[in-house]
């Protein structure tokens, strides 16, 4: 699905950002969510690889790259290849390891 736009409530789901797609919605039209620094308050919002999320999460802020669509809810680690987490050291460009 490289490349293909995707409804955020969808892609939020898929990527194991929240439990359920009704909280995935509930979230996009909260005002919680970014895209590219854009507030969106429409859960049928379109996202695309390249896209930078920002979410407003209970505990935490998130800022993920979006990396791929999905195609369904898999499990953790498929889910973890559709974004970038910007927010954590460990997601440097370099793997975070030292030499």
């Amino acid at each position: 699905m490289t490349g293909e736009a995707q409804r955020i409530d969808k892609w939020l789901f898929f990527a194991r950002i929240v439990k359920s797609r009704s909280l995935a919605q509930k979230l996009a039209v909260s005002g919680a969510v970014r895209v590219n620094r854009e507030k969106i308050a429409s859960a049928s919002r379109l996202v695309r690889p390249g896209d930078v999320l920002t979410l407003a999460m209970p505990r935490e802020i998130r800022v993920l790259r979006i990396l791929d669509a999905g195609e369904r809810r898999g499990p953790a680690p498929e889910a973890r290849q559709l974004y970038e987490d910007l927010g954590t050291p460990s997601a440097a460009p370099d793997g975070g390891e030292g030499a």
